[in-house]
């Protein structure tokens, strides 16, 4: 009886024990699966932070881009405009030079008609005259008269064409000079318009610089926030297999328990089995001897009978304490086998429906594109197209496992997450976004 109560005992404190075990292993990977969905979260907000400064980051290098080629436009102008205005310089010089030859001209064209004029006034314009006169017939006079006429025609037309060419040289050197003044100013605009270029490039890079440091910076960080979301996978997969380990000693534990139990019971059994006849061997002796007793000792019988109905008592009343001790062990017995036979029958049934329960897991999800896999339009990784309500990325488990999330039926067909991550593929980058950070039981089917 002893040993028995002992089992029990001993099988309550090895299961309270081990239960306590398997709460605290419980919460440990509840709470190292709330660190990697808080560090998951950090990860989505910092790749997120990512994204925008890199998207800002290519802004502005399309700008500098910009930037650049209007610089290299106006170096061209500049160049062109400077090769223009030392044109117009020679130019201007040229003309200057020509000017001044038709005013030469002009000046020795008038001071020689001056001295003819001259001449033929000192003469008393007799000159002209008997040149005339002095034709011996009208041919010759009318070739002297022509002669004279054509003298003074010569004259004035030469002082006239060195007069107009004078004034188209004038004017040649206005336009010059205006052109030039064109030039020039065209020259001063285009270079403080590649001054403000230059500057804003020199900005535009210094901005670009400080996104590529807050870039890093990020990068940095999320390297970090993977390293925790890893390590956290390992710390869950080797809590999940203490659990696994936990439970399976505790089973066997509480077998063995049971085990020794029994055998307890029954040795006790045996000893009330045997008890009882020794005390029936007991009565039958005493009875005997009651009975060949002398009728003299009557008195002395009397009282012997009345110890052997004590013990006859005594008998009855240890049978019956421990008939119900055995009835109550063995209604526990029977109440402990049928709960448990209940526990088991209800394990299979939803082991049957809902497969081999993995764990609560975190789920996210992706699609097609190239910003959530690099490039778009590629196979999976087992080299299926992938489908929405099909196809979820997960490593630890082949390709082609089936699991069960929240009532709906996936097989893994691409890589990409670890053990305890469930990546749910959709057809849009949009329905991704708005899937978010999950979290999910997870069942094996097959």
């Amino acid at each position: 009886m002893k040993k028995k109560v002992f089992s029990l005992l001993l099988a309550g404190m090895l299961t309270f024990s081990m239960g306590t075990t398997a709460y605290a292993t419980e919460d440990a990977i509840a709470d190292m699966q709330a660190q990697k969905q808080q560090a998951e979260a950090g990860l989505a907000q910092t790749q997120a932070n990512i994204d925008s400064l890199q998207s800002k980051k290519q802004e502005l290098e399309n700008y500098l881009s910009d930037l650049n080629t209007q610089y290299e436009d106006l170096t061209n102008a500049i160049s062109e405009l400077s090769i223009q205005a030392g044109e117009k310089e020679n130019e201007l010089k040229q003309l200057h030079t020509e000017l001044k030859k038709a005013k030469k001209a002009l000046n020795k064209q008038y001071d020689d008609m001056k001295l003819r004029i001259q001449y033929m006034y000192e003469n008393g314009g007799t000159s002209a005259l008997e040149t005339l006169l002095s034709s011996k017939d009208l041919s010759e006079f009318l070739n002297n008269a022509e002669s004279v006429a054509k003298i003074s025609q010569y004259d004035r037309t030469m002082l006239e064409k060195c007069e107009n060419l004078q004034n188209t040289i004038k004017d040649q050197e206005t336009t010059a000079e205006e052109e030039k003044a064109a030039i020039d100013q065209l020259l001063e605009e285009r270079a403080a318009k590649q001054q403000e270029v230059q500057n804003l490039a020199a900005s535009t890079s210094d901005n670009i610089s400080s996104y590529v440091s807050q870039i890093s910076a990020s990068q940095e960080e999320a390297a970090a926030l993977t390293a925790e979301i890893n390590n956290a996978d390992n710390s869950i997969a080797q809590l999940v297999q203490q659990a696994e380990e936990e439970k399976a000693a505790r089973e066997a534990a509480q077998a063995q328990a049971e085990a020794e139990a029994a055998a307890a019971q029954e040795q006790d059994a045996e000893e009330n089995s045997d008890d009882y006849e020794e005390d029936t061997d007991s009565y039958e002796e005493d009875s005997s001897d009651s009975q060949d007793s002398s009728e003299t000792e009557e008195s002395e019988d009397t009282s012997e009978d009345s110890g052997d109905s004590t013990d006859e008592d005594t008998y009855e009343e240890n049978e019956e304490d421990s008939y119900e001790e055995d009835s109550d062990s063995s209604g526990s017995e029977d109440t402990s086998d049928s709960s448990a036979s209940e526990d088991s029958q209800a394990s299979s049934d939803n082991s049957s429906g809902q497969g081999k329960y993995l764990g609560n897991f975190t789920l996210t999800a992706y699609c097609n594109c190239a910003q959530c896999c690099g490039t778009a339009g590629n196979l999976t990784a087992s080299g299926t197209v992938p489908t929405a309500g099909r196809t979820v990325a997960m490593a630890g488990v082949p390709f082609g496992t089936q699991l069960l999330i929240n009532g709906n039926v996936y097989t893994v067909e691409d890589l990409g997450t670890p053990y305890g991550h469930v990546d749910i593929y959709c057809d849009s980058h949009s329905e991704a976004l708005s899937f978010g950070l999950q979290s999910a039981e997870v069942y094996q089917l097959n």
